[in-house]
């Protein structure tokens, strides 16, 4: 069970190029928000995509009812998936096991965040201001963008690196080695139900009355359709093709109500003509 120093270099810089908040411009923030593209490139690295994505979507299910507010979250999804879906692909463990390694992880990198954000204020302090009351426009990108960046790179590289190269073997065995016991089923057991939780979150958040029957179809859909191995892209398509419905037969009757009511207006005006 070991990481090469190649694949935890690839890991950490794509990390850190996450956290920077740089890549890709405002996508990052989806990046940083969802495990899922973290999972994809870590499978890459390791030559296993099918797994490592089977193990993230796992962990994307814990995630699914956390916000954000203020751009703080309370664990880090993209730290987690980078230091958990190695050891469970080194260890070979079940998603269930990489669950209760994310939650920690990923609450360290929460940690690791804000002492970016602590770095960032004397940044703001010693450069950002100077600049301002001077108007000088270049060096005031350069102080609120790019010096920025590379404090996450000094930060987040070295971190991330550390942790996956010497880190996660140690926690794969020590995992590998101990699969079975008691304590390991209760990690399994509880990381079984954080992805209950996320997903309860998530109900509860867009659970609008008019739209509960729309979970509850998509629900029964997936248990009545299992059999027939249905996949995601193909519920995709069937759910877009119903919100497009829903949206247009909403649209049509809101035109007919407003067209109903401008007629009733029009037939009050010519009574008070009379």
């Amino acid at each position: 069970m070991e990481i090469t120093v190649a694949q935890a270099l690839i890991i950490s810089t794509w990390v850190a190029l996450v956290m920077s908040r740089s890549l890709l411009g405002g996508a990052t923030t989806t990046l940083r928000f969802t495990p899922m593209m973290t999972g994809l490139i870590v499978g890459l690295v390791f030559g296993r995509v099918a797994d490592a994505m089977v193990i993230t979507a796992a962990i994307q299910l814990i995630y699914m009812g956390v916000f954000s507010p203020g751009g703080q979250m309370p664990s880090e999804p993209a730290i987690a998936a980078a230091i958990a879906v190695p050891v469970a692909l080194l260890g070979d463990l079940e998603p269930e096991a990489a669950i209760s390694i994310a939650v920690p992880v990923g609450l360290l990198g929460s940690y690791l965040y804000q002492f970016r954000f602590f770095v960032n204020t004397f940044v703001m302090q010693r450069f950002t201001d100077r600049y301002a009351k001077e108007a000088n426009s270049k060096m005031l990108t350069v102080s609120i963008v790019i010096i920025p960046i590379i404090v996450a790179l000094v930060i987040f590289i070295p971190f991330m690196f550390v942790a996956l190269f010497y880190g996660a073997p140690v926690i794969a065995e020590f995992v590998s080695s101990n699969a079975g016991t008691v304590l390991f089923h209760i990690l399994s057991v509880i990381g079984g139900g954080l992805a209950a939780i996320g997903i309860a979150v998530t109900v509860y958040v867009i659970g609008k009355k008019n739209y509960i029957a729309f979970f509850l179809l998509a629900y029964f859909m997936a248990i009545i359709l299992k059999p027939l191995n249905v996949t995601m892209v193909t519920y995709a398509i069937v759910g877009s093709i119903i919100a497009f419905i829903y949206v247009l037969v909403k649209k049509e009757s809101s035109e007919l109500v407003r067209t109903s009511s401008n007629s009733s207006s029009d037939f009050d005006d010519e009574d008070d003509d009379y």
